[in-house]
């Protein structure tokens, strides 16, 4: 039996009052003195014991009556299984856990497994439960299943969070599908996070959970945190050798809500800390340290900022390679050579390469006659200017052969040039079809109109074109090609194009004076250097990459053979079969052995992820509930509301008042027949 209102009950002390009355009002019979008892007639045994058990019977009426009705006010109800039928209501769940990096402060991560452990605990025989790992990826995944004792072994065998950044949409996203194909009415996601402000991301598409799916927030992130973070490092990512001497920057930041007022930072380079350095963050919340560096050796050196004094060690290093190169050997082919220096083709392209000890060019001049296969294979670029036509079948042969093997050509046609006999032998190799050289009178020149600003060639050089040419090769691309800047009648002026292992740039005009006043620019200097820089690492690297981001090694190493690839603790990394592609998921080192010897890609995490600032759960759970789904009432509260359901139709205490009344009825008999 189960009661309505069951605090009505306590009236059942109640029933004792008429006990109370009748023990209160109990008389002993008065002794009267007669003279004689003659006259008095014997009353039966029977009468005296047939009026004692009226007035017992009298006095349980009296208590019973008040008992049914304090019973009847009570509104019982006739079903024990009323608990067990709402806790029989078979549930959903899904049970989300954050294994991003930041749940690896403190012991975020282990509140987290042990929070997820009471709920598989509170769950019934019938219910079901799967279970998701997430950061950004997905991670693990176990479906809705209802061995319990399943979800609890999965839980406790996951893995400690790696070093993606967190994302919520996309756990809730799966989650929500998975409980779209349960036949179950209960359906609740619970996420277990540190409720990582950044852990929204960009998502702005208004995303909602299904109608009746109920979101659960457990925040394992509570209490204060300390954390320093490499905001921003700048580094050189390819130096040319006899330049060793550099200042690396650093940007370091307090960023979690306890302020830390100082760090000590270090510099390693190769295993070996070269150089160490206070911060004072007393007065500011960031410092940039700047922290010199020697690199004395070509190759591919390892670098390491460290810093250290907090709570969080994950992103208390940042990793990245500079890579030594020896000096740049370029050829230049001068097609107008001559001993007056305003009237040599090659004057002012070879003041900007230089050939001190400070350049990173070894430059060496030949002419037309001069080039060979052996000069060329000693070259890392090869510039013709004002030359190419002149060139016998054997030398285009030799050209042709040292581009498609890797080398690289820079073409720079001029007024000597035979545009028919420079598409005959050069064509294979050149990016546009010369058609006329054209040369302005009356003052008439043309601008740079267009350009690709994202080239690194043209990076670093702005956008401000203010060369005026008065000469210049009218072409048309090859299908192939690229045109990386155009004159502002659309024919183009600087185009690439990729041959064999090699790559070929052509400009259409001239490095001199002769056809526009280019070499008078500031920024002819960083052109030549840039063009030149690029021709020679068309394979370079990135100084860093990020945790999760995809290294193409076919599109770096060329056609260098992988060997072995192995993580920063030293295991080797499986690729799949078919594919060049390295997704790295650790922090540090990752070393891809080929035939010319090691390679080295240093990998960080994304400083998102170091940035701890929380959000409110409630936040979050406003924006993904659905308007239709039912508030989430308590067991208790759905309980009572059965009983009022189940209620209806027994109507207990109707009956209880009925049983009440009659009861009054024998009552008032038996009190009237009753012996006072």
């Amino acid at each position: 039996m189960a009661f309505l209102t069951p605090l009505f009950l306590v009236g059942l002390l109640a029933a004792a009052i008429p006990i109370a009355i009748h023990l209160i009002r109990k008389e002993k019979p008065p002794k009267m003195v007669f003279s004689t008892l003659r006259f008095l007639k014997n009353t039966s045994r029977k009468l005296v014991l047939f009026q004692q058990i009226q007035q017992w019977l009298l006095l349980l009426l009296r208590a019973a009556v008040i008992a049914l009705i304090v019973v009847a006010f009570a509104r019982p109800l006739f079903d024990s299984n009323i608990a067990n039928l709402v806790d029989a209501e078979p549930e959903s769940a899904v049970i989300l856990i954050d294994s991003s990096m930041s749940m690896r402060y403190g012991q975020r991560f282990e509140q987290a497994r042990e929070a997820a452990q009471e709920l598989v605990a509170d769950l019934s025989a019938g219910d079901e439960v799967a279970v998701i790992a997430f950061d950004n990826t997905g991670s693990s995944v176990r479906e809705l299943s209802s061995d319990l004792d399943g979800a609890r072994s999965f839980i406790a065998s996951l893995a400690q969070p790696g070093f993606a950044t967190t994302r919520y949409m996309p756990a809730l996203r799966l989650a929500n599908d998975m409980l779209e194909s349960s036949s179950n009415q209960q359906r609740r996601i619970y996420l277990i996070s540190d409720y990582q402000a950044n852990g929204m991301g960009n998502d702005d598409s208004g995303w909602m959970m299904s109608p009746g799916v109920v979101l659960n927030t457990i925040d394992v992130g509570e209490g204060g945190s300390r954390n320093l973070l490499l905001t921003d490092v700048r580094s050189p990512d390819q130096l040319i050798e006899n330049r060793n001497e550099y200042e690396i920057l650093a940007r370091v930041r307090s960023t979690g809500s306890v302020h830390l007022d100082e760090a000590d930072v270090r510099l390693v380079l190769d295993g070996q800390e070269s150089n160490r350095m206070p911060v004072d963050l007393s007065d500011t919340s960031e410092a940039v340290v700047r922290l010199p560096a020697v690199f004395d050796t070509a190759g591919t050196h390892r670098g390491e900022i460290r810093v250290g004094a907090d709570e969080f060690a994950p992103d208390n290093s940042y990793f990245f390679t500079v890579d030594v190169m020896a000096k740049i050997r370029v050829l230049v082919v001068n097609g107008e050579p001559s001993t007056n220096w305003y009237e040599d083709e090659a004057h002012w392209f070879n003041l900007a390469v230089g050939g001190g000890a400070e350049s990173p060019f070894v430059l060496t001049t030949a002419s037309e006659r001069e080039l060979t296969a052996a000069l060329l294979a000693q070259q890392d670029v090869v510039v013709l200017l004002n030359a190419g036509s002149e060139l016998s079948p054997s030398q285009a042969r030799a050209l042709d052969d040292y581009v498609t093997e890797g080398g690289s050509l820079f073409l720079v046609p001029g007024d000597r040039v035979n545009g028919g006999q420079f598409n005959q032998l050069l064509g294979d190799l050149s990016p546009v079809v010369l058609r006329d050289s054209v040369r302005f009178a009356n003052g008439d020149y043309l601008l740079i109109a267009d350009m690709d600003r994202r080239h690194p060639i043209l990076l670093p050089l702005g956008a401000e074109w203010g060369v005026r040419f008065e000469g210049y090769w009218a072409a048309e691309p090859t299908p192939d090609a690229t045109v990386l800047m155009q004159f502002d009648n659309g024919s183009p002026a600087l185009s690439e194009r990729a041959v064999g292992a090699g790559n070929v740039l052509l400009f259409a005009s001239s490095l001199d004076t002769e056809w526009n006043n280019l070499p008078l620019q500031g920024l002819y200097l960083p052109f030549v250097h840039e063009s030149l820089r690029y021709l020679a690492r068309a394979g370079s690297k990135e100084r860093a990459y990020r945790v999760g981001s995809t290294i193409d090694l076919a599109s770096v190493l060329g056609d260098e053979t992988v060997v072995r690839v192995s993580g920063p603790d030293g295991r080797e990394v499986p690729l799949i079969p078919g594919s060049s592609a390295l997704t790295p998921e650790l922090l540090g080192f990752y070393t891809v052995e080929t035939g010319r010897g090691p390679q080295y890609f240093a990998v960080n995490a994304d400083p998102e992820e170091s940035d701890l600032e929380k959000m409110a759960p409630s936040a979050l759970q406003d924006s993904v509930t659905n308007p239709d789904t039912q508030p989430v009432q308590s067991a208790q509260v759905r309980t009572e509301q059965l009983m009022v359901e189940r209620e209806g139709p027994q109507r207990m205490w109707w009956w209880i008042l009925l049983l009440v009344l009659l009861m009054l009825l024998a009552e008032t008999r038996i009190a009237n027949t009753t012996y006072r």
